[in-house]
């Protein structure tokens, strides 16, 4: 690595921790419901969304109230997206004239952009008209983080308050992570985007002639509006099917440290926000810190690995399938941030890293999307490992557990075991049935070990609610649409609801203060012992697999063979 990239990576986390405490206070005062410096200007605009769709904000639902709601406006959001890709053929702002989606991949995207995973079985340039871009996945692509964001706020009130019955309400939470959060925030880093090239446009395609004087198609559209919402909401997908590695929505080095340092800016703000709103900053520093120190180790060992000499490749730099423009280093940090972020988004062919940084690819996800995670739910995710490590740390010293005065019992450890295992569940038996049957395999681009990483790859980022794809993968069939589509509606909602159903469990109870006995949670040892957790459960989950995947993968390359 040059210094010119070691400066640029501590760039990178030194203005991500600077951003953190500023940005996560900002969400902290606006969740609490207390003035900001745009309340002025968008508060007559919240009371106006209130009264228009008839919501009492004053209203303050139960978990299951809570849920309903929840359930009820992703499944509208599903719909619209289902009919738009069928219809678009029929609709305006479609100056390509492109026609219909097929059933099975209208449903895999609905499901995606509804779920915030952004999965993609097509390219956005070739399959999906500017409306269906803008009104349907523009729309999901903030409303489906809001959501996100909406969940680990009410589950923080659960722990929070002291003893009520109600946590919060569903419509409120969602318009003001919109209002004065996501659209704000998109708005600044659209211009941003639009200033460094990234093309915005409601013109038709242009053909232009090449040097070779071959004719060329060049693609247009409303790009940076998609793209600035699509990073900062971890949502990942591309207008263009490349990506982030498209010249048009990633042109210059400026450009793609704003757009991964975007990925990363809300997840982080949320674990301050958290210790704001629960009465202890400590708290959320400690889980942030619990954070950063697993994501710095899989990209040191990513880097390592993706730098070290390949006696196959007889290099010691593969670029092979990277950002020509922006180098490895680049490449990898976005690679491991947009896998520990559940964004999805990619400037570099995962397909293309070497194995064992694949891996760590892959590793990301598997460990529940908790490092950092998708915005709001990888807060959520990482309180459900907090709950499993307060009750093993309660079990050690011979106690009832608690968690900030709230008892931790047999349903709050069930409810997170099951959010844990059901992601678990659907990369594990969609991977198996994959393997076993020829509509799965009649897919892949690569043979042995590189191919099952493949499939595994694929069903660990729709069960992580990621989205990235590890390419190399046929996706765009029934039996993948489908199969993609319903494992990520279990990672979602197999997580979402468990983890109302505990918020709804911890608001009732009565706080108990601290005492000698309580095992202080925010200590650099609770730290430690919180990684420790996820990374046994992560890897006595999925070692097998990944043995059969990307860890054979690179003995066998040690040894002169690739697939």
């Amino acid at each position: 690595m040059q210094p010119l990239e070691f400066l640029q990576i501590a760039l990178y986390f030194g203005l991500l921790i600077a951003i953190t405490p500023l940005l996560g206070g900002f969400m902290a005062t606006v969740f609490c419901g207390q003035k900001t410096w745009l309340t002025p200007v968008l508060k007559p605009l919240e009371g106006l969304i209130y009264k228009l769709s008839g919501v009492n904000d004053y209203e303050e639902m139960s978990w299951k109230e809570y849920a309903f709601a929840l359930l009820t406006f992703n499944a509208l959001g599903f719909l619209a997206v289902f009919v738009l890709m069928l219809a678009q053929g029929a609709l305006p702002l479609n100056p390509q004239s492109t026609g219909g989606t097929s059933g099975y991949l209208a449903f895999n995207t609905a499901v995606s952009f509804m779920t915030n995973t952004n999965w993609q079985a097509y390219s956005g340039e070739a399959a999906l008209s500017y409306l269906t871009q803008m009104l349907g996945l523009g729309v999901q692509n903030f409303v489906s983080a809001a959501t996100g964001i909406a969940v680990m706020i009410a589950l923080t009130r659960g722990i929070a308050r002291k003893h009520a019955a109600s946590i919060g309400n569903f419509w409120v939470d969602l318009t003001r992570t919109t209002l004065y959060i996501l659209l704000p925030l998109s708005l600044l880093l659209a211009i941003l985007l639009v200033s460094q090239g990234v093309v915005q446009s409601f013109g038709s395609y242009v053909s232009a002639t090449t040097l070779e004087g071959r004719s060329q198609v060049i693609p247009l559209g409303p790009a940076a509006s998609q793209i600035a919402i699509k990073q900062l909401g971890t949502n990942g997908g591309g207008f263009f099917g490349v990506n982030s590695a498209h010249p048009f929505e990633n042109p210059t080095p400026f450009s793609n440290f704003l757009q991964v340092l975007a990925i990363l800016l809300i997840p982080s703000a949320l674990t301050y926000t958290y210790g704001k709103m629960v009465g202890s900053v400590r708290q959320g520093w400690t889980i942030f810190a619990a954070m950063l120190a697993v994501l710095l180790v899989v990209l040191a060992v990513s880097l390592w690995s993706e730098t070290s000499y390949n006696t196959v490749l007889q290099t010691s730099v593969q670029m092979e399938g990277k950002e020509q423009r922006f180098g490895v280093a680049n490449s990898v940090l976005w690679g491991m941030t947009t896998t520990v972020a559940s964004n999805g988004s990619v400037n570099a062919m995962h397909d293309s890293f070497s194995p064992l940084a694949g891996g760590m690819a892959m590793l990301n996800m598997m460990l529940g999307e908790v490092i950092f995670g998708g915005v709001g739910a990888g807060m959520y995710g990482m309180l459900m490992f907090i709950i499993i490590t307060v009750f093993i740390a309660g079990l050690m010293v011979g106690r009832t557990p608690e968690y900030l005065g709230k008892k931790i019992e047999a349903f709050e450890v069930q409810m997170a075991m099951i959010t844990i295992l059901a992601p678990s569940t659907v990369i594990l038996i969609g991977t198996m049935i994959a393997v076993l049957i020829p509509q799965g395999l009649s897919s892949l681009n690569n043979q042995g070990a590189h191919g099952f990483s493949e499939i595994l790859y694929a069903f660990t980022s729709a069960a992580g609610n990621n989205g990235s794809a590890f390419a190399g993968l046929t996706v765009d069939t029934p039996f993948y649409n489908i199969a993609i589509g319903i494992g990520m509606l279990v990672g979602r909602f197999g997580v979402i609801l468990p983890t109302l159903a505990i918020a709804g469990s911890l608001v009732g109870k009565k706080y108990t203060p601290p005492s000698l006995g309580t095992f202080p949670t925010d200590k650099p040892l609770f730290a430690v012992l919180l990684i420790a957790v996820i990374l046994i459960v992560g890897a006595l989950t999925f070692f097998p697999a990944l043995s059969l995947g990307p860890i054979v993968e690179h003995l066998l390359m040690n040894a002169g063979k690739t697939f």
